[in-house]
């Protein structure tokens, strides 16, 4: 498993990020699809950019995760992964992995000899996890219910 504690922000970093995601929020239009900001460079000099909303929300979230002392990658919805990275994603052994993706619990293709992971494949299979951790957890606590263990 890789060693991510080189990335996670130091404690000024993390507080200003938080300032400044509670900033960006506050200012983030909530109709249109463009905001005008203005940056100013180390000169002092103002430049007035526009930047697509969803970039500015993409921001807020990425630096709410760094306030609270997370790292943060950013990674395209289309992406390809190799074993290692989808492994690392889903925090479980390469090994692990293989035998899922042999299985077909999780769909895949190889380019040359190589297993490569669609990252939305990775996220469907982690969403079927959660639903069925869910619906488990609903019949033990209807179960309970039924026999009366701890409801009275």
């Amino acid at each position: 498993m890789k060693d991510y504690q080189h990335n996670l922000p130091t404690e000024s970093d993390s507080a200003l990020a938080k300032l400044c995601g509670q900033e960006l929020a506050a200012v983030l239009e909530t109709k249109g699809s463009v905001q005008s900001l203005t940056i100013n460079s180390s000169s002092g000099e103002a430049k007035q950019i526009e930047i697509p909303v969803s970039a500015l929300r993409l921001m807020v979230d990425v630096l709410t995760e760094l306030g609270e002392g997370n790292a943060v990658k950013l990674m395209p919805i289309h992406m390809e992964l190799t074993t290692q990275e989808a492994a690392d994603l889903l925090n479980i052994s390469r090994p692990t992995l293989i035998k899922l993706l042999d299985e077909q619990a999780i769909p895949y293709h190889r380019v040359g000899n190589r297993r490569k992971v669609k990252f939305t494949d990775i996220r469907a299979y982690q969403d079927k996890l959660r639903e069925e951790r869910l619906k488990s957890l609903d019949e033990l606590s209807q179960l309970d219910q039924e026999l009366r263990l701890g409801y009275e």
